[in-house]
């Protein structure tokens, strides 16, 4: 079960939740990078980046018997939040894409690099998978 949790006088956010209440057995997904199956990157654009994250989460996901929709937490990590910023549309559409309209808890930071050189986003995932 997983129930999002939003104090009554606040205003709603837009793409993520405030809090999130969950039972279950947790998942975590370590962080995932815009790079393919076999380690390489096929792009060095920002929202290409971001859709192979997503879609290494949602396999990631996947293979531990959840879907987007057991995403309790995520957190961002992103080189470049001047991009960030001015690609939300884009990225909103990507996110769409691949993880449906499930919008758990999330945070972004801008990180001053990444390990990987060529990455630009770094996502991880706490999910909960209900018993």
């Amino acid at each position: 079960m997983i129930q999002k949790i939003q104090p009554p006088d606040w205003a709603e956010p837009k793409g993520y939740a405030n809090g999130i209440l969950a039972r279950g057995s947790l998942l975590f997904v370590g962080g995932q990078i815009g790079w393919n199956a076999q380690q390489q990157f096929e792009s060095d654009d920002f929202i290409a980046q971001t859709r192979q994250t997503l879609l290494n989460i949602a396999a990631v996901l996947k293979a531990g018997g959840a879907g987007p929709e057991h995403m309790a937490r995520m957190t961002w990590y992103i080189v470049d939040r001047v991009e960030y910023l001015a690609r939300l549309k884009e990225l909103g559409a990507v996110y769409r894409e691949v993880m449906g309209r499930n919008f758990p808890a999330m945070t972004c930071v801008q990180v001053a690099a990444l390990v990987e050189e060529r990455a630009k986003i770094e996502i991880e995932v706490t999910a909960v998978v209900p018993d």
